[in-house]
């Protein structure tokens, strides 16, 4: 059986293009990130692993890094918290493991991982949540660690509109996408040499949320999914909007049922279902072909791709 070729995309949140005070050190910053991460998760898949391994090590190399919305720069909640969630999907098995609203668990992704390879649930969130991963030797942290000050004027900017935004919204200094106009989580997808699928996203949630919200991140079939006969998707954005259309798997419906193809299908999610319900913010997916698309209706989006051996290619505009 002939091989596939290995291919990995990534996400590091979506919103409002702030160009005319972006520096190029600051741009630079996301590139090299980005770039990192996707070289990473590409030896893996040449060396024959997994979509799933694959996907996980991009997501926890995405929370260890404070530029992102996940693990370590997580944005705060109303009540000056953090609450993390996180889901991985094998596209293989339908296999998923998601966590919910919790904040003692430095790799959420890892958590996400454990329930999908425990098998007994697919979502636990909260104290339980917390419980299993430390039964299951996971490392935990005080929820200080996920706290940044950049982080915390962002909640005091937003606390005092009486708003809640959608991730990187007010950081003290402006990065590529205006931390106003933000919207946060990360997310990997990923096809192996073997044919197979997977997709992992990663959220600190937004920013002034309420304690107890979750967003579309841990929901399967909302912000992740995958399946061997269509496609991985992992999604960022105004996380109520993504859960009421079910983004990420209507774009596998639309090619399953539909024969929509990859393109086709995240173009009408993006542009059509999520606009008119005044949704923002984008997905990465790609195909049991190895076809990408990386579509997003905000004015940018982070994102990185490698097919096979080729250099990464990493994004931040439109």
């Amino acid at each position: 059986m002939k091989k596939a070729t290995p291919v990995i995309a990534i996400h590091g949140g979506a919103g409002t293009i702030n160009a005319a005070t972006t520096s190029a050190a600051q741009a630079q910053a996301y590139h090299d990130a980005l770039r990192n991460v996707v070289l990473a998760a590409q030896a893996l898949l040449i060396k024959g692993a997994s979509a799933l391994d694959a996907t996980c090590l991009a997501v926890e190399m995405l929370e260890d890094c404070p530029l992102f919305n996940a693990g370590h720069g997580s944005v705060f909640t109303h009540g000056e918290t953090h609450e993390l969630d996180a889901a991985v999907m094998d596209g293989a098995t339908l296999a998923a493991g998601a966590i919910a609203g919790v904040c003692h668990i430095r790799r959420p992704v890892r958590a996400a991982r454990a329930v999908l390879e425990d098998g007994a649930h697919v979502l636990l969130a909260g104290p339980g949540a917390e419980a299993f991963a430390r039964e299951h030797g996971l490392e935990m942290v005080e929820p200080s660690y996920f706290s940044t000050e950049a982080r915390r004027q962002q909640l005091y900017r937003v606390r005092g509109t009486g708003r809640v935004v959608t991730d990187h919204e007010g950081a003290a200094m402006t990065p590529p996408l205006d931390e106003d106009k933000k919207l946060g989580t990360v997310g990997a997808v990923a096809l192996d040499m073997h044919g197979h699928l997977a997709a992992a996203t990663s959220t600190g949630g937004m920013t002034n949320k309420r304690v107890g919200r979750i967003g579309d991140s841990p929901l399967i079939g909302a912000g992740t999914y995958a399946d061997d006969r269509t496609a991985a998707v992992s999604c960022t954005g105004s996380g109520e909007m993504f859960i009421r259309v079910a983004a990420a798997y209507d774009v596998c419906a639309r090619m399953a049922y539909g024969g929509a193809t990859l393109e086709a299908a995240t173009h009408a999610v993006v542009q059509q279902s999520l606009p008119a319900i005044g949704g923002t913010g984008g997905l990465i997916a790609v195909d049991r072909h190895g076809n990408l698309s990386l579509a997003f209706n905000s004015e940018g989006m982070y994102r990185a791709h490698a097919r096979g051996d080729e250099s990464p290619v990493t994004a931040i505009f439109a």
